[in-house]
């Protein structure tokens, strides 16, 4: 995916780790949920899978707007500069 961005806005190795590495452990955390539900429940697993995906991909990403938007109202509030988001410094 890194080269697939322009060579002039292409993010640094690090920063680039540090994002997908967000990803990795979100994709990561469902997996072993979705592994523990389904022996709890005697489920199967594609389906709670895949209710799993749906409710993260709307309400998750609702919630982490929502949440991204007030800390973001706050940190320029309080004039906060080192916790601006995507400003890694």
């Amino acid at each position: 995916k890194r080269f697939r961005e322009p060579k002039h806005e292409r993010r640094p190795w690090r920063i680039w780790f540090l994002d997908t590495s967000k990803q990795a452990i979100g994709m990561l955390f469902i997996h072993f949920a979705n592994v523990y539900l389904s022996d709890l429940t005697e489920e199967d697993p594609c389906s709670l899978y895949l209710i799993n995906f749906l409710l993260d991909a709307t309400l998750g990403m609702l919630l982490i707007y929502i949440g991204i938007r007030a800390v973001s109202s706050i940190v320029e509030w309080q004039q906060w500069d080192s916790l601006r988001f995507g400003e890694y410094g």
